[in-house]
This record gives structure tokens, sequence and C-alpha cells, in this order.
């Protein structure tokens, strides 16, 4: 019973549906009121709704249980920079992690995502970690975890220009269901690449265009 429970937490936060999933992940506390997992999960529900004392207060609670949680630690840094805000505010991004550069910003959706419920707690304007392997480049959130990888064309461009001394930051633009959109940016060139653009304009598609009200 439980199990499906917080498969249906998972579901309705993939789904943006904060309120039901609030009163979901109550129910599993019933009966399992110091389950890390769902306190987590709750916590963000609550912001979502635009309880921040609520989801700050659950957090908390998350550090008596398990004073090293990185996922509540880091919840309660960003609670920290946050003003409530009601189901109909936009979330405090900084406008200028989405403001596009010619040649030096990519938008892209990720393949071969993560488990569920990690990309359900990503929210926009998170920045998460670009990681080069031999054959591709995958993204992980602060703690490490697995989010996606980037399509193959884009991971074998990129392990060269890093290779070369190029270095990029990521940010999450959106998560929509099963998929999760991300900004890369250029941030620095090598020697070896500093008269090539990372992304030419004909490939790059338009941040202030594509970014919308649905996004945040």
């Amino acid at each position: 019973m439980e199990e499906n429970l917080t498969q249906k937490a998972i579901e309705l936060a993939l789904k943006c549906d904060w309120t039901e999933a609030v009163k979901i992940n109550l129910k599993i506390l019933r009966t399992n009121p110091n389950d890390i997992d769902t306190l987590n999960r709750l916590s963000r529900s609550y912001y979502e709704n635009g309880d921040l004392i609520k989801a700050k207060k659950t957090s908390l609670k998350v550090l008596r249980n398990d004073k090293n949680n990185s996922i509540a630690m880091k919840a309660v840094e960003k609670y920290k920079l946050k003003l409530p805000r009601s189901t109909k505010d936009h979330r405090n991004v900084d406008p200028s992690v989405f403001i596009e550069e010619p040649g030096k910003t990519k938008l892209i959706n990720l393949i071969n995502l993560g488990s569920s419920y990690t990309c359900a707690c990503l929210s926009s304007g998170d920045e998460i970690i670009l990681a080069t392997h031999t054959h591709k480049v995958s993204l992980t959130n602060l703690d490490g975890k697995y989010i996606g990888k980037l399509p193959d064309d884009l991971s074998a461009k990129l392990r060269r220009l890093i290779k070369g001394g190029n270095e990029y930051r990521v940010y999450v633009k959106s998560v929509d269901g099963k998929n999760v959109k991300v900004l890369i940016k250029e941030t620095s060139r090598g020697d070896e690449f500093k008269n090539t653009q990372s992304f030419p304009r004909e490939l790059s598609e338009s941040v202030t265009e594509t970014f919308s009200d649905s996004d945040l």
C-alpha cells in the first residue's frame, strides 16, 4: 500500500500537481512519520504550493533525523533566499541565467533520464553538473545523482571543446513530465578554440523567445 502511495506521490510531482502531492505525502507519513524521502517530497510540495514556512519546517525535521541529508540541506539554504509565493506567482529565478549569448548558449532536451524522483526534485534555474566520459556527457544534480545525458552528436562536440579547455555551466530550464530541458552556457574558451563558437547561431535556439511563464 505504502509503495503505491509513494509512486503516486512521485507521479503527482511530475505532473506538478502539488496540492494533491501534499495530501498523499501526508498520508504516507501517518504510518511512517520520519520517512526521509517522504519528508523531502512533502517539503518540495509545500514550497511549490506557496507555503514556504511549512516547507522549511519539514526540511528542518529531516535534518533533525538525518543531519547530513544533502537534499534537505540544499532546500533549507534555498528557502532562505526565497520569499513566500502563491501558486500564481513566478519562481524567483535570476533572469540573467536565461539571457541568450549568440554562439555561447544552447537549449537541449536530455535523453536517457534518471529516476523520476530525481527529475521531479529539479526546479527551473537550478544549476546542475556536466560530466564528460569516454563516450558520453552526463548531467547530475549537486548531490551527484544522475539526471540524464546529452544526445550523442552534442556530447561528441562538447567532449572535444572541453578537452581543448572550454568551460561550461548548465541550468535547468524546465521539467515537464518525462522531459528535462537544460541551458548549456559557455563561460570560457581554451586557447585552441578561442575563435570558435561553441554553438553557432544557426544551431542555437533563442533562449529569450522560448523561455515562457509555463517553465517557472
